[in-house]
């Protein structure tokens, strides 16, 4: 075969630093944007952002001569960059160490999709925490949890 085809979907999650409550809806759109740039500079394509006021869900669609962990790494460093230098008057903006990230299929996208517009619904009956270990357990990723939270 002449070509490398994929279609590599991912629904990335990752937090806030210490899960502050820091993408305002003032911030939110703009750092949608950005991150969408980012992953635009990486050839690949956010097809979906959302999130609460401590933590964000991507859908993206990325290209496989990128490492996810590279990809991850340079959203977060140069979205919270771009937020300090931007939002001078903002609590010093950072992310959590460490990101969830899930392989989507072609079939499941618009569900994923759903799930991330809707967002600001869930999150009033669940919280992060419960969000995140409902996502871990129903992908089947084993953890431990001494260190989910830190």
């Amino acid at each position: 075969m002449a070509g490398t085809y994929t279609n590599l979907l991912f629904h990335i999650v990752f937090s806030t630093k210490e899960r502050r409550r820091l993408i305002t809806p003032l911030i939110e759109p703009e750092l949608y944007k950005y991150i969408g740039g980012v992953i635009r500079n990486l050839e690949g394509d956010l097809l979906e952002a959302n999130g609460d006021m401590d933590h964000i869900h991507l859908l993206a669609k990325l290209k496989p001569k990128f490492a996810l962990s590279d990809v991850i790494r340079d959203i977060k460093a140069n979205s919270s960059g771009w937020l300090n230098e931007r939002k001078r008057g903002l609590h010093k903006f950072g992310w959590q160490d460490g990101f969830a990230a899930f392989t989507v299929s072609e079939s499941q996208m618009e569900r994923v999709r759903r799930y991330i517009q809707n967002q600001k619904r869930h999150h009033r009956r669940a919280t992060f925490q419960e969000e995140l270990l409902a996502l871990i357990q129903k992908n089947r990723v084993e953890y431990d949890e001494r260190y989910l939270w830190r």
